[in-house]
């Protein structure tokens, strides 16, 4: 099955994406939901990643967006080598810490 993923807690597509709606996704907005549908789905053809991800249940700061990714690089064993991706966070030092994670990992994998 192909999809795209659409990692925000607030967001919609639309809000990022002007010519793409909800339903062109499948919406995540925590952590447990992105680990969830990846393990179910697979790989997705897309992942739009947001960073701050709101507040937990427990009204702590849930796990961010730059988790999804390392839990992607360090504990999926999903072959990331054709991932592609977009960072779309408003938090920019968190925006270049996910897209740097990934780009160097597939770097990496690519030079294998």
């Amino acid at each position: 099955m192909t999809y795209k993923l659409f990692l925000d807690d607030i967001r919609d597509v639309n809000m990022v994406y002007k010519n793409l709606t909800n339903s062109d996704f499948v919406i995540v907005r925590n952590f447990e939901d992105f680990k969830t549908v990846i393990i179910a789905k697979g790989l997705p053809n897309l992942i739009s990643f947001d960073n701050d991800l709101g507040l937990d249940e427990n009204d702590n700061v849930a796990e961010d967006g730059y988790a999804c990714a390392k839990w992607l690089v360090y504990e999926s064993g999903i072959d990331l080598q054709n991932l592609k991706f977009n960072v779309h966070s408003a938090n920019p030092v968190a925006s270049q810490q996910i897209q740097g994670l990934l780009d160097n990992y597939i770097r990496y994998l690519r030079l294998q």
